[in-house]
């Protein structure tokens, strides 16, 4: 690693920081300096390497052709070096830092959290409900689970649940169905952020193209939920949405006939990293919890 005495590491960071960022006001915003400063540095640090990594244009800084796997390995390097920095920041290994859907918090986790505590009295769980996916790698946090395909860049996904959608509604609408059709006379409730629609499910059950009348349209999976549940209509649900109202008698899943939608809830860690014990605890008690849900289908 002696090459690296010929650059200084400022240098690296601003080539890095404009890179990823495509400005030197981005870059200079960043890394807390001047565009002057960006400036300066990236210039020295072109001189140190030898190689334009830049073309100043009109239209910002860009990479050339020699500058372009100087810049995808500083942001590789740069990555592994917050990476280390966060791993080494963890001093606590009695709290487990969890990033999660609101939804999937509030409708079928934290139900569960007390059962965890029992068989895991020594780890404290700090939970960050976001809909944003995280990099483990690069923050505090320990694990994440998230909804979809599982294909998300730098992260290691491991699928816990491959989501499956049926429709509910209070089991006195439920008790005016008796077989698939019935449920167009039904008003839907709609997700307006949901990655599928209705059509996965009717094309199950041999209704593909037919549609419900609308009734609601919500943001926010949860208040769907509850608008069926107080019988305001009927909604495409899935398994960990809808599992605790199913098991308390609030809702009825009409006809049990379930769609796979291609997503799936995922298990999101740091990439390369070894799992420490408290994530291994974790994953296997909530595979055992998601255990307990899934007989709810059967």
């Amino acid at each position: 690693m002696k090459n690296l005495n010929m650059v200084h590491l400022n240098g690296l960071r601003a080539l890095e920081a404009v890179g990823r960022l495509g400005s030197l006001q981005a870059a200079a915003d960043e890394l807390g300096v001047s565009v002057g400063a960006v400036s300066q540095q990236v210039i020295k640090a072109e001189a140190q390497l030898g190689q334009v990594i830049f073309e100043r244009t009109a239209r910002g800084m860009i990479a050339t052709e020699a500058g372009r796997p100087v810049l995808l390995a500083l942001d590789e390097g740069f990555a592994r070096l917050s990476a280390a920095v966060s791993i080494a920041s963890r001093k606590d290994d009695t709290i487990l830092t969890i990033s999660v859907a609101p939804v999937f918090a509030a409708r079928w986790l934290v139900y569960r959290l007390d059962r965890f505590a029992v068989r895991h009295p020594d780890i404290k769980l700090r939970l960050d409900a976001t809909t944003n996916l995280v990099n483990p790698a690069l923050c505090d946090v320990d694990i994440g689970i998230r909804v979809g395909s599982g294909k998300w860049p730098d992260v290691k996904a491991e699928l816990l649940l491959a989501q499956e959608v049926f429709p509910v509604c209070s089991p006195e609408m439920a008790a005016t169905l008796k077989e698939p059709a019935d449920i167009l006379a039904l008003p839907a409730i709609i997700d307006g952020h949901a990655m599928f629609t209705w059509e996965v499910w009717m094309r199950e059950v041999g209704l593909s193209g037919a549609t419900l009348p609308t009734r609601h349209v919500f943001n926010d999976a949860s208040l769907c939920l509850d608008a069926a549940i107080a019988g305001q209509g009927v909604m495409l649900a899935w398994q960990t949405l809808a599992a605790f109202a199913l098991a308390e008698g609030r809702l009825a899943a009409p006809f049990g006939i379930r769609a796979r939608t291609g997503f799936g809830h995922y298990f999101v860690t740091a990439e390369g990293t070894r799992e420490p014990k408290k994530v291994k605890d974790f994953k296997a008690w909530i595979r055992e919890e998601m255990a307990g849900t899934l007989a709810l289908f059967q």
